[in-house]
């Protein structure tokens, strides 16, 4: 676990609140709308995955869609315990799970520390277990990398940005910053949302603060 942790813990819920979950994942979607590449692996050689987490997933993975050099994004859950949550589960905050956007990219076309920047600079990584009017440990900030350099790399930025808040005056960053475990698609209708809703709720919001890294 990094130096920087959110304030949820699995120590506040005991073992008997978590929700069982089931074996077979839930149903989604098997391709993206917006560029009909597939959400689930295999996924081309040379590109890697990072996993994130910034409330909302609806907005959060338009975001990341428009980056030039994503190759695909997915909304689901990740963090806890409940195998193959559902959404109405994972609002309960009985499966330890936050609301994460699967963010599959080419590094020859965006680098690791772009997408960092963005991921710092477009919500509020200073609020703990929620993100503005959305409460609860599912809609924590969190960072689940896939490999040791990129867990350095998002403590590094994590430490550059802080110091960046301080300076402005702003809170402690509650982020949580670990390695993947599990990935869990969210449901058909969770995916791509915002292009099948274009006029859907979006709840990002930055601190103001720019992210000194790339």
């Amino acid at each position: 676990m990094s130096l920087f942790s959110n304030t949820f813990s699995n120590t506040n819920s005991s073992a008997s609140r978590m929700l069982p979950g089931r074996d077979a994942p839930i149903q989604t979607s098997d391709v993206h709308t917006i560029n009909g590449h597939s959400l689930h692996p295999p996924f081309p050689e040379g590109h890697e995955e990072i996993v994130l987490g910034m409330g909302c997933f609806w907005g959060v993975e338009r975001l990341f869609w428009q980056l030039p050099g994503v190759f695909v994004t997915a909304a689901g859950y990740a963090g806890g315990e409940t195998p193959n949550p559902t959404y109405g589960e994972t609002c309960t905050g009985r499966t330890g799970h936050t609301e994460v956007v699967r963010v599959i990219y080419d590094p020859k076309q965006v680098d690791l520390e772009t997408l960092l920047q963005v991921f710092w600079e477009q919500h509020d990584p200073t609020q703990g277990n929620r993100q503005g009017n959305d409460i609860g440990s599912q809609y924590r900030s969190a960072i689940f990398t896939t490999h040791q350099a990129q867990q350095a790399a998002a403590e590094q930025s994590a430490a550059t940005y802080q110091q960046a808040l301080d300076k402005a005056g702003k809170g402690a960053i509650t982020t949580e910053i670990k390695p993947l475990e599990t990935f869990y698609y969210a449901e058909a209708y969770h995916q791509q949302y915002l292009d099948k809703n274009p006029n859907g709720y979006c709840g990002l919001k930055g601190t103001g603060v720019t992210c000194p890294i790339g």
